[in-house]
């Protein structure tokens, strides 16, 4: 069993092979490692900094700037029951798409009168929900992760998109982030 490999899989699996390269040597994992944590920073305005206050209001000021509502909640227990709120006051029904995010997934969706389902969506979904990666204070930005855990079509096909952001991960820029995403992602 197994599929065909093409020229150019086996030319490259050859040259490997020849190299010793496996992908586990420790000398290459090393300079890969010391090449992320390396990479030259931007300049970072200080707008987006001080304190974690300081940051999530900028945060918010910007995020508004754009249009975007941003509710902040005392626990992450407490995201079904705004999201229901919002969608009963809209008058828009209680359904919602989301991702396998064990963050997401851990809520209490029901309990909140909400019908949840998982998966990408196929745009029929008026609602989705998703978690990020992290947030950018200086400019009111979300960072997803796309995959499985997140369905980069959630971000786009429904009407209205929920996005949970963990206060932890609220940096005052953007290279604060990417230095995260280089190290965790």
């Amino acid at each position: 069993g197994g599929t065909p490999m093409s020229a150019r899989d086996e030319i490259f699996s050859n040259i490997r092979r020849s190299l010793g390269v496996t992908g586990g040597e420790a000398t290459r994992r090393s300079a890969v490692a010391q090449r992320l944590e390396q990479t030259p920073r931007g300049p970072i305005p200080a707008r987006g900094q001080g304190s974690a206050a300081a940051r999530l209001a900028t945060f918010i000021s910007e995020a508004t700037r754009v249009s975007a509502t941003v509710v902040v909640l005392d626990s992450a227990a407490a995201v079904p029951e705004e999201i229901a709120r919002f969608l009963r006051e809209a008058n828009l029904p209680l359904t919602l798409k989301r991702g396998e995010d064990a963050r997401l997934a851990d809520l209490d969706w029901r309990n909140a009168g909400l019908d949840v389902s998982t998966g990408r969506s196929d745009g029929s979904d008026l609602n989705a929900v998703s978690h990020a990666f992290g947030g950018v204070a200086e400019t009111g930005s979300l960072i997803l992760l796309s995959g499985a855990d997140n369905p980069v079509t959630l971000t786009f096909l429904p009407d209205n998109h929920f996005v949970v952001l963990s206060a932890a991960d609220l940096s005052g820029d953007l290279e604060s982030v990417l230095t995260k995403l280089r190290r965790n992602g």
